[in-house]
């Protein structure tokens, strides 16, 4: 079956109001910040305050895939009880998009440390299905298919890593009229605001972000990397609050990706709060983000722009902070029929799009 079917996406009949749906895009592995906002993500979905309607990564590489598609699998929780719907069946984890471009190709610490643990018994302490190309989806097509699954305006696309996929999504014929119709926001942790150094999530593929600021068809939120400097995820949790699980992916991704103790630089975790819980957060005028030879972001204030960046809010800077960590760590919440399905009290979350 050519790569899961091209990410097909299967809607179910609505049951009342839904939550966010959010489009994860990352250099999964490539540092820790990715996978500390995956985490996020499934914390707000255990809590219904968001759903999670397709992962992908930039990252060329099977490990990174498979590193994703093994966090799919831990939060999913424990399968149903035996007599319960759903019990006895084991289930599958969705599909893991992954560009197949040659970019961000190498193995990293991070991927690594978790994907080479073993348990006691030899066998990989973090089970994933992804070992061949086949084995994941075509990216754009799983991002277009999610996108059409979606109510109008009940889209949120998260990107945490180069603008590849993204702007590949853009090119398909009809697309851009689809985004514009379901996606309500793009929320971009890439780049520094209103310029700074350059990011090398940008300087992966400067002409893809250059056309994503440029093109994309709805309003824009930038968080850039002194926004995950001022609001780092504090290394103290991960002794503290994981310790519930015996063995926990994020945990270990932690500790390989730089030596202890440390705080993590977070934008793509601020991002990804923002997206269900805006606020927290302070929004800069309405502009235009340009993107320099260099890789250097460059902001401007302009009226009939279409793009903010995100600031930080003193008042507000502990209580993100613990958000972070009560939902990233919390314990997966086991679904029952379906992943991500909404139950008929979810409310749909109000985040307002950046207009003049």
């Amino acid at each position: 079956m050519l790569r899961w079917l091209s990410g097909l996406t299967m809607q179910f009949p609505s049951r009342g109001p839904q939550p966010v749906g959010i489009v994860f895009d990352s250099d999964l592995g490539d540092g820790v910040d990715g996978a500390l906002a995956l985490a996020l993500v499934y914390g707000l979905e255990g809590k219904n305050e968001a759903r999670l309607i397709s992962t992908s990564t930039t990252k060329s590489n099977l490990k990174s895939a498979a590193f994703g598609d093994a966090l799919a699998r831990f939060f999913a929780g424990p399968p149903p009880a035996a007599g319960s719907f759903g019990g006895g069946f084991q289930r599958t984890a969705p599909p893991m998009g992954m560009a197949d471009n040659g970019k961000l190709d190498a193995d990293t610490p991070v991927l690594n440390a978790v994907l080479d643990k073993k348990t006691d018994d030899g066998k990989p302490a973090y089970p994933n299905g992804i070992v061949k190309l086949n084995d994941t989806a075509d990216p754009i097509a799983l991002i277009r298919n999610a996108m059409t699954a979606q109510v109008d305006q009940n889209c949120i696309v998260l990107l945490a890593g180069p603008a590849t996929n993204l702007v590949k999504v853009m090119d398909l014929a009809g697309t851009l009229d689809l985004i514009q119709r379901k996606v309500k926001l793009l929320i971009v942790a890439a780049g520094s605001y209103p310029e700074g150094t350059a990011d090398p999530r940008v300087k992966a593929d400067v002409p893809a972000a250059r056309r994503l600021f440029a093109e994309w068809p709805t309003p824009i939120v930038a968080v850039g990397t002194e926004v995950g400097e001022a609001l780092p995820f504090p290394g103290a949790a991960i002794e503290k609050d994981f310790a519930w699980a015996p063995a926990h992916p994020i945990v270990d991704a932690y500790r390989a990706n730089r030596t202890m103790p440390y705080d993590a630089a977070a934008p793509s975790v601020a991002a990804a709060l923002y997206a269900a819980r805006p606020d927290g957060f302070k929004l800069s005028a309405v502009g235009a983000i340009a993107v320099l030879d260099d890789g250097r972001t460059r902001f401007t204030p302009k009226a009939d722009g279409h793009s903010r960046y995100l600031t930080v809010d003193p008042d507000q800077k502990d209580k993100v902070i613990a958000s972070y960590v009560e939902l990233a760590s919390a314990k997966p919440t086991p679904r029952q029929g379906g992943r991500g399905r909404p139950n008929q009290n979810n409310q749909k979350q109000d985040v307002p799009p950046p207009k003049p």
